[in-house]
């Protein structure tokens, strides 16, 4: 049974939504789900547009697919719509199928998603190396924001397939530039970069819109703009083709990159919600299962795929959301939305949409993991750049597997014979020493190489050790680590901090130590919590015990 930090209520880990004792915290969810909501209509607008469909359905899949995903899903703060590392594929789709096309891919992602979680796989993507994520969120960075250079200058051209494509049509029509378009974009990105610090609470990519509207409309500005929205919610409808079998053979391999990057992407995106929060962790297979059923319906109310978003997903929680309840709530606000704005939106300049994508994707580029890469090991820094680089000349999937690859080749390297257990207190505490002062000291033994594998067990640590006040990592025999090592330290360090639990090492190499203060984990953890021996942390932790007899210091010496 999970509990709610808020109301100490129990919470029913199968049943959608919580009990009716939950209500005590709705205020929270309420503030989340219409929040993200807000931060939602600018974004699915970009996002559709991004993929090459009509920014209509951007809004319906926003809508559907985060009231399915939101009650389905394994994560109970999880918003789920169209995001840009989709957008990236169905782009490619859509110029070479239509959309159609794409609604039948969706419902095969679908399928497959629902196929994985049920196998039980949703945990491999905890298994996915940091250098390699790092590579193709960079990439699809890149590339969003290349593919808004035609909106930003008002250039309306046809969409190419390929990356390169569409950038070298761009630059060889840059006669045709529309600078009403570009000062359009220009206000929005201004609005994106001073508003927060203006007034936080109103997203800043909503303001932008309306005000770049605004101009547009008072100003008569000849620049294109999204089109016509329905004033009325999405109804369900048919998909030809679906029961053509050499048609589904055709698209089974972009469904599978539909699927695998939706996968991995909204996992993702619950890894991230799980360390924003204290409350119920996600279940990594519920939430596949719920990501491919929102994804099979989707399609037959003209949407296109989802995954969970990572930025919808933090406003939600940092605005209050607690329960699977705020996600419903986002979906219902936006179709609220749609019914009652749908005449102002389709005033929106396309160029509007390319500011508030184009400010998205700079943020999207993770500047801190490059930082961090540069000043660990140049290995998985070759890993990172070489899965960006596949990203933006092949495709995504073709990245994932490249970096994997690359990454399976250094892991085989550092031998990748890891050993983490827990030491028993009979052997690092002698007789005579009292109950309560074992139960809140944890002495876990770390041997070989820290690698990307042990990233979960580090994180499992607060689930199995509740009443663990310290943990002293024992890291004598542990010759190496990388970068997603130092992640997953990081991350048992946060955890371990937020329940006033305190992180303390031991008898770190010099290459260790030193690829931790090249990090600067090493000043986050403390020089004061890194000791040669264990015995010299137990002592640390409870002075007194060192004015027992000389043979229980030896005992603690010989034991660990």
């Amino acid at each position: 049974m999970a509990i709610s930090p808020s109301s100490n209520q129990p919470l029913s880990p199968t049943s959608p939504f919580p009990k009716f004792n939950y209500w005590h915290s709705f205020k929270g969810d309420l503030t989340g789900g219409l929040t993200a909501a807000i931060v939602a209509l600018p974004l699915a607008l970009a996002f559709a547009v991004a993929s090459g469909v009509e920014p209509k359905a951007g809004l319906y899949t926003a809508m559907v697919a985060g009231i399915v995903a939101a009650i389905c899903g394994g994560s109970p703060v999880q918003i789920t719509g169209p995001t840009g590392a989709m957008a990236v594929i169905l782009i490619g789709i859509v110029s070479q199928y239509g959309i159609e096309k794409v609604w039948i891919a969706g419902v095969m992602a679908g399928i497959i998603q629902i196929a994985l979680g049920i196998a039980k796989l949703g945990q491999l993507v905890k298994f996915i190396p940091y250098p390699v994520t790092a590579g193709f969120t960079n990439g699809i960075a890149i590339i969003i924001f290349c593919g808004q250079l035609n909106n930003f200058f008002g250039l309306q051209l046809p969409r190419q397939e390929h990356f390169f494509g569409n950038l070298a049509q761009t630059f060889t029509h840059l006669d045709l530039i529309n600078p009403y378009a570009i000062l359009i974009a220009g206000i929005v990105i201004m609005t994106k970069l001073v508003w927060p610090y203006i007034y936080p609470t109103i997203p800043a990519s909503l303001v932008g819109l309306v005000l770049a509207t605004v101009i547009t409309v008072n100003f008569h500005l000849d620049i294109p703009t999204i089109g016509t929205i329905p004033q009325s919610l999405p109804l369900p409808h048919t998909i030809p083709h679906w029961n053509d079998l050499q048609l589904l053979r055709e698209l089974f391999r972009p469904a599978l990159a539909l699927a695998a990057l939706g996968s991995i992407e909204s996992l993702l995106s619950a890894v991230v919600a799980d360390g924003m929060t204290v409350s119920q962790k996600h279940n990594s297979n519920r939430e596949l299962i719920g990501q491919g059923i929102a994804n099979m319906i989707v399609p037959f109310f003209g949407g296109i795929p989802a995954t969970g978003a990572i930025a919808r997903t933090a406003v939600n929680v940092r605005s209050g959301g607690k329960t699977r309840v705020s996600g419903v709530i986002h979906g219902i606000a936006l179709a609220l939305i749609v019914l009652i704005f749908a005449p102002f939106a389709s005033q929106i300049p396309l160029s509007a949409l390319a500011g508030i994508l184009m400010v998205t994707s700079v943020r999207m580029i993770e500047w801190e993991a490059i930082g961090l890469l540069l000043r660990a090991t140049y290995s998985d820094l070759a890993v990172m750049l070489l899965t960006w680089s596949v990203t933006i000349i092949f495709d995504l999937v073709l990245a994932v597997e490249i970096g994997l690859i690359a990454a399976g080749v250094l892991f085989i390297k550092r031998m990748s014979d890891l050993s983490l257990a827990k030491i028993p207190e009979t052997e690092v505490f002698p007789e005579g020493i009292p109950l309560e002062l074992t139960q809140e000291i944890a002495v876990y033994r770390v041997d070989g190489p820290v690698f990307f594998g042990a990233a979960e067990r580090f994180v499992t640590f607060l689930r199995d050790e509740p009443e663990v006040k310290y943990l002293i990592l024992r890291m004598r025999f542990v010759p190496n680590i990388d970068t997603t090592g130092l992640v997953a330290l990081e991350d048992i360090y946060a955890d371990l901090k937020r329940h006033d639990c305190q992180l303390m090492l031991t008898g770190l190499q010099p290459e260790v130590k030193n690829i931790l203060q090249r990090s600067g984990l090493l000043d986050k953890i403390g020089q004061e919590n890194c000791f040669a021996t264990t015995t010299e942390a137990i002592y640390a932790i409870h002075p007194h015990l060192s004015d027992l007899k000389i043979e229980t210091k030896e005992l603690l010496e010989e034991s660990i």
